[in-house]
């Protein structure tokens, strides 16, 4: 039975040593196949930061609103990458759970408490592992139709782009959760700054397509002129973020001065009955269909596109189990509800990530920051210019939207719109996700055959007619 190792799910893969079980296997991949380089370095760097647009002005928000500690945050998220990038092999994102941090930053009334919060990743996490573990989630991931994964993936995708335009339009108060006004054109943070680091990302890595490939047996002088073998090896989303990190030294030098040396202290978060209660209805219930259709179905689905000469796509249980036990262990000390976001994979994937290693770098720098620092360092980030973070959001969205260009029929385009108009304007994918399923199902079902249903009808040609 040696031949069948390869294409069964319940065996380890090639350069894996592992034991399993009947529901699904453990496996502790080899660090040199997950972070071997699958480009260059700088490529590998320039992806490690293509997620930032929509992890730096979450976790900013928390901090300022809701007393979250940075420290610990970019210490557990840090290991959170080193690891997911080892167990996947592939440049797995770390994301703040969205729909929890909607709701502690945006109900003015009563903003949720960091224990409030904590509660409600933990609830999170608990539905995601039992999921993932009972292979319920596997299940779910064979049964969704692929016209409304693209959907929920459109909607995504989108509604980031949307984001980040007003990110580049507007300036924002991430405390109170609303733009203050328009940009300026002139200044370290201006218009002309956003613009020309769009202008020079899409100059230097275009649509984000590979570049073609040459034939080495071809004579170097006969090959053809094209600069984009060359500007593919350029790290623009690393460079755009280094030109960010000068600038808020720029903007505010005092910021020096503000930086403390030393981590923040690790401490146990008390968790009452009520923090519980409030946790689970007003944060958990909404992030859970969220979680499920974005940072499991979606992540999935999503990788087998951009990655599909992996030996074995990855699973939908151990996404989902990889969420549970990552904010099992990390809620308890306070550090940010996370999962894995399709947007935050596609912008990592845009920039150049490739592999493990890309996320890789990122932990590490983290975790450095994280030590180095502590909670200090969310005096940077307030300083860091929105409309350069608006700039690798936007390409982060319309990666994630581009994926959905893969629909062959006019019916399955129709699924596809429809879920994704009703997600966005509902401002909710479970939502949008319940439309998509009922009309698929109804479109199946006008496919049946009407002698099947009405015996009686006269079939003059001889074969069933459709309702």
């Amino acid at each position: 039975m040696a031949g069948d190792a390869a294409t069964d799910p319940l065996l380890p893969r090639a350069g894996c040593r592992g034991w399993c079980c009947p529901r699904f296997s453990v496996t502790l991949p080899s660090p040199a196949a997950s972070f071997r380089l699958k480009t260059t370095v700088w490529a590998e760097l320039g992806g490690s930061v293509g997620d930032l647009g929509t992890y730096i002005p979450i976790v900013l928000a928390l901090s300022l609103v809701n007393r979250l500690d940075l420290g610990t945050t970019l210490i557990f998220t840090g290991l959170y990458n080193a690891i997911t990038g080892l167990l996947f092999g592939l440049p797995m994102p770390v994301q703040p759970m969205k729909s929890i941090a909607a709701v502690a930053i945006s109900e003015s009334s009563a903003h949720l408490s960091v224990p409030q919060i904590m509660a409600a990743g933990l609830s999170t996490a608990a539905v995601l592992f039992l999921l993932g573990a009972t292979g319920l989630m596997s299940a779910l991931y064979r049964f969704i139709p692929l016209p409304v994964v693209r959907g929920v993936q459109l909607s995504q995708g989108l509604s980031f782009a949307f984001s980040a335009i007003k990110y580049i339009r507007y300036d924002q108060d991430f405390a109170a959760a609303k733009s203050v006004g328009p940009r300026p054109w002139l200044g370290l943070d201006g218009l002309v700054v956003a613009i020309s680091a769009l202008l020079f990302i899409v100059l230097v890595t275009g649509s984000g397509d590979e570049p073609p490939l040459q034939d080495p047996s071809t004579p170097r002088r006969h090959r053809r002129g094209s600069c984009v073998p060359y500007s593919s090896r350029i790290p623009t989303a690393l460079l755009v973020f280094v030109l960010g990190v000068v600038l808020c030294f720029a903007r505010d030098p005092s910021i020096f001065g503000d930086l403390k040396l030393g981590p923040s202290r690790i401490q146990l978060v008390r968790i009452t009955w009520n923090d519980w209660k409030v946790g689970f209805v007003r944060a958990a219930i909404p992030q859970i269909p969220l979680s499920v259709l974005n940072s499991v179905i979606a992540v999935c689905k999503l990788s087998s596109d951009l990655f599909p000469s992996r030996e074995h796509e990855v699973s939908a249980t151990a996404v989902s189990v990889s969420v549970g036990l990552m904010n099992m262990v990390g809620c308890w000390f306070g550090a940010m509800p996370v999962c894995h976001g399709a947007g935050g994979l596609a912008g990592q994937y845009r920039f150049g990530g490739r592999s493990g290693a890309s996320v890789l770098f990122l932990g590490i720098g983290k975790v450095v920051l994280g030590l180095l620092f502590g909670s200090s360092f969310v005096r940077l980030l307030g300083a860091f210019p929105i409309g350069i973070l608006g700039v690798l959001l936007l390409f982060s969205g319309i990666e994630l939207a581009m994926a959905s260009r893969d629909m062959a029929s006019k019916e399955e385009s129709f699924v596809m719109l429809v879920c994704a108009a009703v997600s966005l304007t509902g401002s909710s994918a479970a939502l949008g996700f319940g439309c998509g399923i009922l009309l698929f199902l109804l479109l199946r079902l006008r496919e049946v055959n009407c002698r099947a249903l009405l015996p009686s009808t006269n079939d003059r040609d001889g074969g069933g007619d459709r309702c």
